[in-house]
């Protein structure tokens, strides 16, 4: 996605028109324009300042996909009791089809021992409780699986 399109996203998530942007940048409504359109792009210094405006990071408005930040907001407004209501597995298996089908297939208790081991470890190494070893148990294991990508 291009800056403009980043700028262009993130404005709209805001609810601010072109012309409000223009006026606490001290710019014009066509500067606003043709950096949405990838015309002519912000200086850093105005770039900061739409950030800030934005309640974004400079990183996030460079990158701003407003899909990944609904998803984001939906995630972090979504209460425990709900979450405990949502199947997760079945969820995530409508993606990837392994997790309904694994089961049948894989001898899940010779993995639990070790993955259980692990955990065990992680709690009296580090003092985590049950949830907080296996969140980093899932974090470690999220890495390997992004270094093999």
């Amino acid at each position: 996605m291009s800056l403009g399109n980043s700028l262009f996203n993130a404005r709209k998530k805001s609810g601010l028109s072109q012309e409000a942007v223009a006026e606490k940048l001290g710019v014009s409504r066509q500067t606003i324009s043709k950096w949405e359109t990838d015309e002519t792009l912000p200086d850093i210094c105005q770039s900061k300042k739409l950030a800030v405006l934005y309640g974004l990071t400079l990183d996030e408005l460079i990158d701003f996909d407003a899909d990944v930040k609904e998803l984001e907001q939906m995630v972090r407004n979504t209460s425990e009791e709900i979450q405990q209501k949502v199947d997760w597995t079945k969820l995530w298996a409508e993606k990837y089809p392994v997790l309904s089908s694994y089961k049948q297939e894989v001898k899940t208790e010779e993995y639990a021992g070790k993955l259980e081991e692990l955990l065990r470890k992680l709690k009296q190494d580090y003092g985590y409780n049950e949830l907080d070893s296996f969140l980093v148990l899932k974090d470690i294991l999220a890495g390997l699986w992004t270094i093999k990508q």
